[in-house]
């Protein structure tokens, strides 16, 4: 039997503008496994996902997204079946738009909702706002939800295109503590139900990684710091590291909580 197609492979990627943005990104994301992206403000993290999605053509290296090869594939496509909730989507949204409607503008990637919507559609969007358990909010407007409940709504607009990969980009900005760990619940929630695409969370927070998520991608200044399974990768001597300071790092319930320690000199 033929081996699965990488969900994601990225091999020798260098990104150079007016200085070199990304240097020698190696990475693969197999079939069945969930990946956070962690590092530093600065690091790569958001360059990675542009890079990823096409938004920051590659100076160098070549980068391979559900069997589609940047280059060689069409990736407005490509597009369509990826995923994405981020601060981006998240502005672009109508301010006077209702929940449902917001969750069908993802049916072809769209930013508001325009043409012809089929009643199955409609179905469609009512059963995804059930599943990241919404459906409470159909008819409010997008302008009355509040950050978790807009984060939700933009998870189910993100499935409507029924993806086979779910990039979540610092979802967690602007919640509230209470408010996060509610969307962490929900997140853990939906990536073990049945039909879930695989995941990519991008993070600078470790207490946000779930224990859903398999394998992290550590970036320091462009580069891949360390790459594998997160039991690993989640340790105080390799994330100081990336965090130039001296941390701890604690495990509690399943996750994983950082700590500066007090009076360390930066680590260099």
């Amino acid at each position: 039997m033929a081996r699965a197609l990488p969900v994601i492979a990225v091999d020798g990627l260098r990104v150079v503008r007016d200085a070199t943005i990304l240097e020698r990104i190696d990475w693969r994301v197999e079939k069945g496994q969930n990946w956070v992206i962690l590092g530093a403000n600065g690091s790569g993290k958001t360059s990675l996902l542009r890079a990823l999605t096409g938004y920051l053509p590659p100076t160098a290296g070549t980068i391979s997204v559900l069997g589609e090869t940047y280059g060689h594939s069409d990736w407005r496509e490509l597009r369509k079946r990826v995923g994405i909730v981020s601060s981006a989507v998240h502005q672009m949204m109508s301010e006077g738009e209702p929940a449902l409607n917001a969750v069908l503008s993802g049916r072809y990637a769209q930013i508001g909702l325009w043409g012809e919507i089929t009643a199955a559609e409609r179905r469609e969007a009512a059963r995804i706002l059930r599943r990241v358990e919404c459906e409470y909010l159909r008819d409010r407007l997008w302008l009355h939800l509040s950050q978790g409940e807009r984060q939700r709504v933009l998870i189910g607009r993100a499935l409507m295109a029924r993806p086979r990969l779910l990039i979540l980009d610092e979802p967690c900005a602007g919640l509230d503590p209470a408010a996060r760990e509610h969307f962490l619940q929900f997140l853990e929630r939906l990536a073990r139900g049945r039909g879930a695409p695989a995941l990519v969370l991008v993070t600078h927070h470790t207490e946000e990684i779930t224990p859903s998520f398999s394998h992290v991608l550590v970036l320091k200044n462009g580069r891949v710091a360390a790459s594998g399974p997160k039991a690993r990768m989640l340790n105080s001597r390799l994330l100081s590291d990336a965090f130039g300071v001296a941390v701890r790092i604690r495990r509690r319930g399943g996750r994983h909580l950082l700590s500066v320690r007090p009076d360390t000199a930066v680590v260099l």
